[in-house]
């Protein structure tokens, strides 16, 4: 006989979303929970921003987007991600005690029309936060996991006050990268319910490699948000040593973000402006053909005067399920990425010459780095492939519902 019982009910807390199908911001977070969406019954809670609907059903997820200002003012995750709006402008500090609750309001109002059985809430500060009040006020237990910025950045005595707060209250607790483990056990969490558990890379039908697309023999591709973590001033400024072994190199920046006047800024004060082409944002869709064409992709990862960093690396893990060599600064989180080829494809990107070096390198030695990129795809598509990540986010969800 057929089991005829209900899907526990999942609702997810979230800030960064895609805002349409097709959107150029990050999608893990609606990677995950499409995914789950054959295990639970999922609600997504996030932001409103200008364009979106308040709610719509994207991917047999239901999507509900909380307001919390002004249309015109609803700009404090988009284009950068919090932290990096907050630093960059100061006013938008303004924002945040409406940001947080009205998504507490509208959770809260979520549950009590609709019974809630767990959730999860993506960033420990402030979606944690809001599901620690939940906690307090409905009894539903959450899981928590950290991406890295909410973890490395806002270190003020405040900030981490409401984190160890939200790590104590949560049911569970997961991080991406084993080095974000250690940093939230320095929290005070109690070793037993914090589990690594990164997000992951669609390597069975998106992120794949097209034996019969051409690889430029010259192209160098860049693609994330412009973002004082995603290194790219250390890359534009490793290119003249680049352009004087290899004239006809040429990059591409695929990505948007506050830092994208500073480095047009670079590009012109450099004289890099026939070797260096701005795509703007690039939809999801768009991205495998790039890495698949690309001679090299380079992370040049940093960590950023907040402490914020990279958890995992994403975009880095692209561009291996699709057979393009890559090339990434050494943050922490990229070892257990990387693995035994982590010495190979890291580099400290502040050091301009050495980034240039091993971008000429790849370049110049075409046949052992996409050798050494099969190898690491091999290696990351056991662990990281969408399929393998949902499993480990199902079971531990449906334990927390009690639907184990």
């Amino acid at each position: 006989m057929l089991d005829q019982r209900p899907l526990p009910r999942l609702l997810v807390l979230a800030s960064t979303y895609p805002r349409w199908a097709g959107d150029h911001e990050p999608g893990f977070v609606h990677e995950l929970s499409k995914r789950l969406a054959s295990d639970f019954k999922v609600t997504v809670l996030c932001p409103h921003a200008p364009g979106t609907s308040t709610s719509e059903n994207l991917d047999g997820v239901e999507v509900v987007r909380y307001r919390y200002a002004p249309r015109a003012l609803e700009t404090l995750v988009n284009d950068g991600g919090i932290v990096t709006n907050l630093r960059l402008h100061r006013w938008k500090i303004l924002l945040v005690p409406g940001f947080v609750l009205a998504q507490a309001w509208a959770a809260w109002r979520l549950i009590r029309c609709t019974r809630i059985d767990v959730i999860h809430a993506h960033w420990l500060v402030p979606q944690g936060l809001v599901a620690t009040l939940l906690k307090a006020i409905t009894g539903t237990p959450y899981l928590v996991t950290s991406h890295g910025a909410d973890l490395y950045a806002l270190r003020a005595p405040p900030f981490q006050a409401l984190k160890r707060l939200v790590a104590r209250h949560a049911a569970a607790i997961t991080v991406v990268s084993t080095s974000m483990r250690e940093r939230i056990l320095s929290l005070g969490v109690d070793t037993s319910k914090v589990n690594v558990q990164p997000m992951g890379v669609d390597m069975a039908q998106r992120f794949t490699p097209v034996p019969s697309m051409k690889r430029s023999e010259r192209k160098i591709l860049f693609v994330g948000r412009l973002v004082e973590k995603k290194g790219l001033v250390h890359l534009l400024s490793a290119m003249p040593r680049v352009l004087q072994r290899i004239p006809d190199a040429r990059l591409a920046i695929a990505g948007f973000g506050p830092g994208e006047a500073e480095a047009q800024a670079l590009v012109e004060s450099l004289g890099l402006q026939p070797a260096v082409h701005f795509l703007g944002a690039v939809p999801q869709t768009q991205l495998p053909d790039l890495y698949r064409s690309a001679a090299v992709f380079v992370a040049p990862f940093v960590r950023a005067v907040s402490g914020d960093e990279e958890g995992l690396g994403l975009v880095l893990v692209e561009a291996i399920a699709c057979g393009c060599p890559v090339l990434a600064g050494n943050v922490p989180a990229l070892g257990e990425v990387l693995g035994q080829e982590n010495m190979d494809v890291t580099v400290d990107p502040r050091d301009h010459d050495r980034l240039a070096d091993h971008i000429v390198a790849s370049l110049m030695q075409p046949e052992c780095a996409r050798a050494r990129a099969e190898q690491l795809r091999q290696s990351l598509g056991r662990r990281l492939d969408w399929a393998s990540v949902t499993t480990a986010y199902a079971q531990t969800l449906r334990h927390l519902a009690g639907k184990a």
